[in-house]
């Protein structure tokens, strides 16, 4: 998947310039679907290196304390870097017909407004109330166990992680997993790696797939591989609030 934005454009010219019918092919056929490259080497490093300042975040998750692998992350407040908070309110809007075009082949409703503000409003009114915007971080020897990152009734179904560092240089290992269980069909594996600045859009929770009986949802689990050397980080993006 390509887009036409120049080297110099900011995160919300890079996400307008992605082909989204593109991405949404991606989604059906894979699941998952790479963009183009939204975040530019330097905006990747001062992200990452954000994860040193502690009062940007309003929590602080070690994995291997709760069994969910081996690394940590933390939320974000909601006073989010211009770049993070930039990038979520773009992405919504591009999302937002994928979205509802999955609600429509499953026959569920589709309750995301048009504006992002009004949906997280929404989350707010049914006490959904944190910042769920992510900087993880893991070293050598750290994963994270497949799971779903849902925090309440109100969900987005889908949301994207951006590489901050580069595979084979910065870190080993550390590919991006998907399992996905298909209607009475054994799980389907997908492995991404993550380019520096790329996003990966992928389900939150499920996705529609053609069956015998037209489309069923097909529950899907992220996660990632175990870091073989070097330090992985990353930036995750959810349209809904824990």
């Amino acid at each position: 998947m390509t887009g036409a934005a120049p080297a110099t454009a900011g995160p919300a010219a890079r996400v307008a310039a992605t082909d989204w019918a593109g991405a949404a092919a991606e989604l059906d056929a894979h699941g998952c679907a790479l963009t183009p490259r939204l975040l530019d080497a330097d905006a990747c490093r001062s992200i990452a290196a954000l994860y040193d300042e502690t009062e940007l975040f309003r929590k602080t998750v070690d994995m291997a304390r709760h069994r969910f692998g081996s690394g940590q992350y933390r939320y974000f407040g909601h006073d989010l870097p211009r770049p993070v908070a930039e990038l979520r309110a773009a992405l919504y809007p591009a999302l937002l017909p994928i979205a509802r075009d999955w609600a429509a082949r499953l026959g569920r409703p589709a309750p995301w407004p048009d504006s992002l503000d009004e949906w997280l409003d929404r989350c707010r009114a049914a006490g959904q109330s944190q910042s769920s915007q992510i900087l993880l971080r893991y070293e050598a020897g750290d994963w994270n166990a497949l799971h779903r990152d849902l925090f309440g009734d109100l969900v987005f179904p889908l949301q994207v992680v951006i590489g901050l560092d580069v595979h084979g240089d910065d870190y080993t290992g550390g590919e991006f997993l998907l399992v996905e269980q298909r209607p009475r069909a054994q799980s389907r594996g997908t492995v991404t790696v993550l380019p520096q600045g790329h996003g990966l859009v992928f389900t939150t929770r499920d996705r529609p797939v053609r069956s015998a009986r037209g489309w069923s949802a097909a529950p899907v689990r992220h996660g990632v591989s175990t870091v073989r050397s070097g330090l992985r980080r990353s930036l995750g993006l959810v349209f809904h609030l824990a």
